[in-house]
């Protein structure tokens, strides 16, 4: 009886195809074997000196560092960080998610939320569809403040002076739909006032024009604002509890004003799409490693910048609780 030569075919083509898929893991892995072997670089959208900045440089101090095996401990390559400030954070941004390399030698830092208000309200080339997480080592919230020498104590103080004084109260923030702005729109609704937003170039820009006195008040990060020190005073804290680097600052809500935590600064580090799973699976590794370097840890604290290590689920997770969240409060806020 003659042998049906169809199923040794398809055995040879299917042999064939597990050969080939075995070739190409190889290669994947080998490449990712060999990542990284030169600096890699993190692109921030900001400013240099301002808060992301000054913590995307605080955060990867471990990246090259080394165990007594002289075996890398985290990344094994020194990080350097490169900026490519304007519009928010947008042009940076923009540029990443269009043109950055996918090789793995050029991160970012994200700021959520604001590249994902940014992605919900303008024609911007990024998305938290093209960009791919791969550890988060911030939360810092935004908090209200004003001059030195400003005669607002408290927040009330200064609804007072926008509800008496329509249009007159201008304040400060890092740009259009980042988190100081977001907090800036929600207390204007739950004021129910009409205040003038200003924005600055990034937060430092933001900051300066608060100090100088170019407007009543500003939104900034608590980090930045804490850093500060007797050249500000900060009157509440966009968020659901007290911080435990400003105790005696209260949350708006504790002063029956209804801004919550939609506006707290998320910080981390991201490639484009694109990027092989095998180096985004090694990064992911990592990164929050290099990120919970107790010498990190201590520089983080004592500059006063609130830490928040997550892992890349846990930030995939947050990024789409917070494009959800930030859909629904922005179509229910009034741009100004």
């Amino acid at each position: 009886m003659k042998s049906n030569p169809i199923p040794s075919l398809t055995r040879l083509l299917a042999t064939g195809l597990v050969a080939a898929i075995s070739a190409l893991t190889m290669a994947t892995a080998s490449y990712a074997d060999g990542y990284p072997d030169r600096p890699i670089g993190v692109m921030v959208a900001y400013s240099p000196g301002g808060a992301t900045d000054f913590q995307a440089r605080v955060a990867t101090l471990a990246s090259a560092k080394l165990d007594k095996e002289e075996q890398p401990v985290s990344i094994g390559q020194p990080i350097y960080v490169t900026n490519k400030p304007g519009a928010g954070g947008r042009k940076g941004w923009n540029w990443f998610a269009e043109k950055a390399p996918t090789d793995g030698y050029m991160l970012a830092a994200y700021n959520v939320p604001h590249f994902i208000a940014q992605s919900i309200v303008f024609d911007t080339k990024y998305n938290i569809g093209n960009l791919e997480p791969v550890g988060n080592w911030g939360a810092d919230p935004a908090v209200l403040i004003v001059g030195k020498d400003s005669p607002f104590n408290t927040a009330q103080d200064l609804v007072e002076f926008a509800k008496g004084n329509p249009g007159k109260l201008t304040v400060s923030g890092a740009g259009k739909f980042v988190g100081h702005h977001i907090a800036f729109l929600q207390l204007a609704k739950a004021s129910a006032t009409d205040m003038q937003y200003v924005p600055g170039k990034g937060g430092v820009g933001a900051l300066k024009l608060v100090k100088g006195g170019q407007v009543k008040a500003g939104f900034n990060n608590l980090s930045d604002s804490a850093r500060a020190g007797d050249d500000i005073k900060i009157l509440a804290v966009a968020d659901l509890e007290r911080h435990e680097f400003l105790p005696d600052v209260p949350t708006f809500r504790e002063l029956g004003i209804d801004v919550d935590n939609s506006s707290v600064n998320f910080r981390g580090l991201m490639v484009p799409a694109g990027t092989d799973q095998a180096i985004i699976d090694f990064l992911a590794e990592k990164v929050p490693v290099m990120f919970g370097d107790n010498k990190t840890l201590g520089k983080m604290k004592q500059t006063n910048s609130p830490v928040r290590i997550m892992n890349r689920d846990e930030v995939i997770a947050m990024w789409q609780e917070r494009q959800a969240a930030l859909t629904e409060l922005l179509a229910t806020l009034k741009d100004e």
